[in-house]
């Protein structure tokens, strides 16, 4: 389903969201990320106790974090044999598991139980216990995946990159064993719920490390990875999130036929930017770090900005510094920006 560029992003309109994040509400309980990682009595208390300390502090319209399973994004590679670390104090992180890519591509035709295998079976059990603390509401399953490059960059380490340069042919034998792995893994969490393998709305990518390939290698190792990658997800939309992409990287994504795209923490990009770039309706996101340095009619230009600049959606996400008395103004400043926004828009 390719969408058609000449009439979407008028088609797209404007939207806008602020949500709390489970840094927000590990933040407002004092729970330790490592202790909401690993212990699933401290996840249900920061749950229990920081939603409502969070609509307390921010009222109805900042959105409340979704009941979930500590967000894990690397339980594909986890299942594949990459450790996980949790250090005290610091996001999770994965530790490259192949040598070379001809042990990568070896290693990934062997069938894999992602239920049995690193540690779903843990989180799995996390699950349960949640659904138990909290009857009635869905516990989403956050022990993810990510996009085709990001993943190989992941079990590769930083030999990828140069993998890429020196032995292309054989860097896309290995994206094309990692996109079938992906897809098992989620084939796996579709079974968790009943849900089609094959989605007919839509799937979503997130891939911030195709931003490390040059334009000119996209065709042959990104695009057709990208492409089995949403024909083994969906038959309908298809949506990216790719971080740090440069204007010239673009209007490729108008070849992926993408329906969305979102930018997020990308330096080189500006609304601007993307709106001349390419056709793909875009979000704009005002990161957790950028309030520090903004004033509140700062936020309310970054949003204003953004509109006018033919954004389709703007958003922000709580994370625990902004739960401090001195940024709550400011992310009231947003939701009151992008209120006016929208008015305009719709005008």
């Amino acid at each position: 389903m390719f969408p058609d560029y000449a009439t979407l992003r008028q088609e797209a309109g404007f939207s806008w969201d602020a949500r709390g994040s489970q840094d927000a509400i590990r933040a407002l309980t004092g729970v330790p990320i490592r202790e909401f990682n690993l212990d699933p009595e401290a996840c249900v208390e920061a749950y229990r106790r920081g939603r409502p300390l969070l609509r307390e502090r921010f009222g109805e319209d900042v959105g409340l974090p979704g009941l979930s399973t500590p967000a894990i994004s690397y339980g594909h590679i986890n299942g594949l044999g990459s450790e996980l670390r949790f250090p005290e104090g610091g996001e999770v992180a994965p530790r490259p598991c192949y040598g070379s890519l001809e042990e990568g591509i070896s290693r990934l035709k062997k069938p894999v139980d992602f239920s049995r295998e690193g540690l779903a079976p843990f989180y799995l059990d996390v699950k349960k216990k949640m659904e138990r603390a909290f009857p009635g509401e869905t516990v989403h399953f956050a022990y993810g995946l990510e996009g085709p490059v990001t993943t190989a960059y992941l079990l590769r380490g930083q030999d990828f990159l140069t993998d890429l340069m020196d032995r292309p042919r054989k860097s896309a034998e290995f994206l094309d064993a990692v996109t079938r792995s992906i897809l098992d893994f989620q084939a796996f969490r579709c079974s968790l719920t009943g849900s089609p393998t094959l989605s007919p709305t839509g799937a979503g990518l997130c891939d911030d490390c195709a931003s490390m390939v040059p334009p000119r290698l996209w065709d042959s190792l990104v695009l057709p990875h990208w492409n089995r990658y949403y024909g083994g997800m969906t038959t309908g939309k298809r949506f990216a999130h790719v971080e740090d992409l440069r204007p010239s990287q673009l209007p490729l994504l108008e070849k992926a036929g993408l329906w969305r795209y979102d930018p997020s923490i990308s330096p080189q990009l500006t609304p601007e930017t993307v709106r001349d770039r390419c056709r793909v309706p875009f979000a704009w996101r005002l990161g957790s770090f950028h309030y520090r340095d903004l004033s509140a009619e700062d936020v309310r230009h970054f949003v204003l900005r953004a509109e006018a600049a033919q954004a389709s959606r703007v958003f922000t996400i709580v994370a625990g510094p902004l739960c401090q008395a001195d940024a709550v103004p400011k992310v009231l400043a947003f939701v009151e920006a992008c209120k006016e926004a929208q008015a305009r828009r719709t005008g």
